[in-house]
């Protein structure tokens, strides 16, 4: 499995944000920040200069406050890459898409294809599918077989009713929990903290899951290393 943090967004707006409930707001301000902030940070969000003195003064009042108050820490957006975590995984993964406002999109069961013994690396070493085992056996299986007097064919993992050999739908009736699974994602700081605190490796996630959460919060905190575990664990979400 690979995990790619493409990007960090809407920095600048958080920061700015704290300024609003006061009135010390100013036009002026704002764009004193956001011309900070680009100076800063890459294109990416990713933090160049980490002793910029205006800069680390926000991001630590940002973090402080952001933690209870919560809305200003939505302004910041994760957007991830993951490449390869069993589908099992990906269920779990999905189970928080309301945090991701529904921004996950993923390699389909019904669009895609896969092939004999294709599992995530994690299972790589720990399961052999039947299929794998029986030619690794040198047992040749019947290309169709009847079944209560239907012609059944040969397909990945068993065997489909031959007039719907082509069906999508049923293809993917035969499919593992181990395949392997793709997907792009977008969630902001505080809906992550509570995936953070579900499926980090403290937890009683599947240890691909955790391996997945583990590894996003090491890129987020390489970014910006105000956004660490403590932050995490912190934000009340």
């Amino acid at each position: 499995m690979k995990v790619y943090l493409n990007s960090i967004t809407g920095i600048d707006d958080a920061i700015v944000s704290m300024y609003f409930s006061k009135r010390s707001w100013t036009r002026e301000r704002e764009e004193q920040i956001r011309t900070v902030v680009e100076r800063v940070n890459d294109r990416k969000g990713k933090c160049l200069y980490r002793y910029d003195i205006d800069y680390s003064k926000w991001m630590q009042t940002l973090t402080k406050w952001g933690c209870t108050h919560i809305t200003m820490l939505r302004y910041i957006d994760f957007s991830i890459t993951v490449e390869g975590l069993h589908r099992a995984g990906q269920d779990d993964w999905d189970s928080h898409a309301k945090r991701y406002e529904n921004r996950i999109m993923r390699s389909s069961t019904r669009l895609a294809d896969f092939a004999s013994g294709e599992v995530s690396d994690y299972y790589k070493d720990k399961i052999i599918s039947t299929d794998t085992a029986l030619s690794e056996l040198g047992v040749v299986l019947p290309e169709e077989l009847e079944h209560d007097g239907v012609t059944y064919v040969k397909t990945v993992n068993g065997y489909i009713r031959k007039d719907l050999k082509d069906s999508k739908d049923v293809k993917r009736g035969l499919y593992m929990l181990s395949i392997p699974s793709n997907f792009i994602f977008k969630v902001n700081l505080t809906e992550w903290s509570h995936v953070y605190k579900e499926r980090c490796a403290s937890g009683t996630a599947h240890p691909e899951v955790k391996q997945l959460c583990e590894s996003i919060a090491d890129q987020i905190e390489s970014f910006q290393p105000y956004f660490n575990r403590e932050l995490f664990q912190n934000i009340k979400n």
